[in-house]
């Protein structure tokens, strides 16, 4: 656990706008990236990432370090604003995907961008190991933002079998990804 992070959004959360810089500066490029892959739309992601960043400076208490890592949660509220955030425009018939082919200039630290080529490593890892259905669902859910609703529809199984897959594979996720990371501090050591 990044415990600057952690220290950046409690001071965050008792007001200290250099703090939501800080955090702004350091995760900006990589909530980008992340959302865009999902969007393919830079001014869609750009107001994403504002929402993301938003949210956090509006909203108290959203985030529990006893629930993981503040990287991962920061990345759930993205995916998760951006599927609204999509939802919405698509809605209004307002979404565009006029800047599909749009580049964005990365410049993430190196040091981030190592722990989060580790991290998703670790997660491909960790993947491989769950069963094919399994797999499938995650892939839908949180790689193709397709809703509960049309994995269930897409899949051709019910509803309830789609949300048992889903926590059911998160749940050996985490017991894999626990077990990654026990054997690389050992490594470590």
């Amino acid at each position: 656990m990044n415990e600057q992070d952690v220290t950046w959004y409690q001071n965050i959360q008792n007001g200290d706008q250099r703090a939501l810089e800080a955090l702004y500066d350091k995760y900006e490029k990589l909530l980008f990236s992340f959302v865009y892959k999902m969007t393919q739309n830079r001014e869609v992601t750009e107001e994403v990432v504002q929402d993301v960043f938003l949210k956090i400076w509006t909203k108290k208490g959203m985030y529990d370090p006893s629930k993981g890592k503040f990287s991962s949660w920061l990345l759930t509220i993205s995916r998760y604003t951006a599927i609204d955030f999509m939802r919405k425009k698509k809605d209004s018939k307002d979404f565009s995907l006029e800047e599909r082919d749009a580049t964005h200039v990365d410049d993430t630290s190196l040091e981030e961008e190592v722990e989060w080529k580790e991290d998703t490593k670790q997660i491909k890892q960790a993947m491989k190991q769950l069963k094919k259905d399994q797999q499938k669902v995650i892939i839908l859910f949180y790689f193709k933002a397709l809703s509960q609703q049309k994995i269930a529809d897409q899949l051709g199984i019910p509803l309830g079998t789609v949300k048992g897959r889903i926590r059911l594979a998160l749940k050996h996720l985490k017991e894999k990804l626990h077990m990654l990371e026990e054997k690389r501090g050992d490594i470590n050591e």
